[in-house]
């Protein structure tokens, strides 16, 4: 998953995710956030949860160059507790990424086609994700890597992956620093509900990043350009 939207203010997400504080965070609507760009995140910090801004792209602390991000948009939910990069995450630095909307290209004959999956509900809900701090040499970072799951039923036939998205009763068991148990959290990384969820096709323009107005998410007639 490379491209999601979040038009949520930050009053929501505070009542929404229960949040103790708000860092540095600045939220503003994004219709087609992408990689490497700094999104707002979730992050628990001395027992508070606490609104931050990661860079999307995980750069570990150990990394001689912040170019690996690149490579770690995604951590596949299957391997997450078993490599190096995020083996110690999962324990210690769980994140959850809000977001009202995804996107997913669908191989056609006049090209791909993108599609937008949100909630029936039309509500905002959250990604579950790992960050790490890097020390550059122009400060710290602060990233975040997204983690995907096997599709639903509603996902299966666009694409062969999805995001996790957390349900309500989930997010507290992945901020909870005091749940260590690997296994238990893996347990949590699951395809959403399919039939709380609904798909629909958006303009092309949406592969441009250069391309972020809220034209973006207005549902197009199927083989539009």
């Amino acid at each position: 998953m490379r491209r999601y939207t979040i038009q949520t203010t930050i009053e929501e997400l505070m009542a929404m995710f229960a949040l103790d504080r708000v860092g540095h965070a600045n939220l503003t609507p994004n219709y087609n956030v992408a990689p490497t760009q700094t999104v707002p995140a979730i992050i628990a910090e001395d027992g508070e949860r606490v609104l931050a801004e990661l860079r999307w792209g995980l750069i570990p602390f150990w990394a001689k160059d912040e170019k690996v991000g690149f490579k770690m948009i995604n951590a596949r939910a299957e391997s997450v507790a078993a490599k190096p990069a995020y083996r110690n995450l999962i324990k210690r630095r769980r994140a959850v990424i809000p977001a009202d909307g995804f996107y997913e290209w669908k191989k056609e004959k006049e090209g791909k086609q993108p599609f937008r999956f949100v909630l029936k509900s039309g509500e905002p809900f959250g990604f579950a994700g790992l960050w790490d701090e890097w020390r550059g040499p122009d400060g710290p970072v602060r990233s975040c890597t997204i983690i995907t799951t096997t599709p639903n039923s509603l996902v299966a036939d666009i694409h062969d992956r999805m995001p996790v998205m957390l349900p309500d009763e989930a997010v507290g068991r992945w901020l909870d620093q005091a749940v260590e148990d690997a296994d238990e959290l893996k347990g949590l990384l699951v395809p959403y509900d399919a039939d709380r969820m609904r798909r629909y096709p958006v303009s092309r323009e949406v592969g441009s990043v250069r391309n972020t107005g809220a034209e973006l998410i207005q549902e197009v007639a199927l083989n539009s350009k």
